[in-house]
């Protein structure tokens, strides 16, 4: 294993963990606002990573490109839909997900 499959190893490793991470935060925190804030961030730089890994194994600058073109693609998509998400939970009044019963009296 030479030093750019260790780096590529690396970053997908990283990049994995940062998908964990968001999962934890979506099955975790108690409300829609806080659970968008934990996947949205972390789901776009893990994704990152994950293509910064793949391009530099590719070992192509064209291949990186669509890597990045992806990401960028993405990325956007992400920030639409949470904004939406985000805005019907706020118009709603209950920031909570559908189907969650609050237990407070």
């Amino acid at each position: 294993m030479n030093a750019l499959e260790g780096l590529a190893a690396l970053l997908l490793v990283a990049g994995s963990s940062f998908f964990l991470a968001g999962t934890v935060g979506l099955l975790r925190f108690p409300d829609a606002l806080s659970r968008l804030h934990a996947l949205t961030k972390a789901d776009n730089v893990g994704l990152l990573l994950i293509c910064s890994g793949l391009g530099v194994l590719a070992g192509s600058l064209q291949t990186a490109g669509m890597l990045l073109l992806v990401w960028l693609l993405a990325m956007l998509a992400a920030t639409v839909s949470a904004h939406l998400i985000a805005g019907r939970a706020l118009a709603d009044d209950t920031p909570e997900l559908p189907g969650e019963q609050d237990d407070t009296p």
